[in-house]
């Protein structure tokens, strides 16, 4: 690439990085994962920077990246999983859940099947209307609908959530 595509990326990036991540924190609940997947696609964009740019919404494309890259994240490791009957604990506290509301939030967040956590974090957290969501997910604007009302019913059920905000009606 040339020098001025070069300085294009690097301004793109540095005012899109926090978004990129907001993003994939909301899809996968862990700051670590989602600065790895904000990064994967970042590197993905760079390496075809000339055609992101011809696309011409560079935002959009590479928000997209970001939604493949988490669905990709499980296509190539699949972890298996242990249950147990407690968590285990932690031994670094998230800087990002240093509030309790957001913690609840992102909980049941993650208790939604994947799509539907997309398509709640596209819609309500970055705040993309029904088209955009459908776009960035590759899918029609009813299944965006579908899948936002399945997720806004599921996160109605939720007792953590209803703590919350019968918590902030005191």
């Amino acid at each position: 690439m040339t020098e001025q595509l070069d300085e294009d990326f690097r301004q793109f990036m540095h005012g899109r990085w926090s978004a990129m991540v907001r993003l994939a924190y909301g899809l996968t609940g862990d700051l670590g994962h989602a600065e790895d997947v904000a990064q994967a696609a970042f590197a993905k964009a760079y390496a075809s920077w000339p055609r992101v740019i011809r696309a011409g919404n560079p935002d959009a494309y590479v928000r997209q990246i970001v939604i493949n890259e988490n669905r990709n994240r499980f296509r190539r490791r699949r972890v298996r999983e242990l249950s147990t009957g407690s968590p285990p604990e932690t031994g670094v506290r998230d800087p990002l859940r240093h509030v309790d509301d957001r913690s609840v939030l992102v909980a049941a967040l993650q208790a939604l099947a994947p799509r539907q956590r997309a398509v709640v974090v596209l819609r309500y957290w970055l705040d993309l209307s029904e088209a955009e969501a459908a776009a960035a997910l590759n899918c029609s604007v009813g299944t965006v609908k579908s899948q936002a009302s399945r997720a806004l019913a599921a996160l109605r059920q939720s007792p953590a959530l209803a703590a919350l905000v019968e918590g902030d009606l005191r």
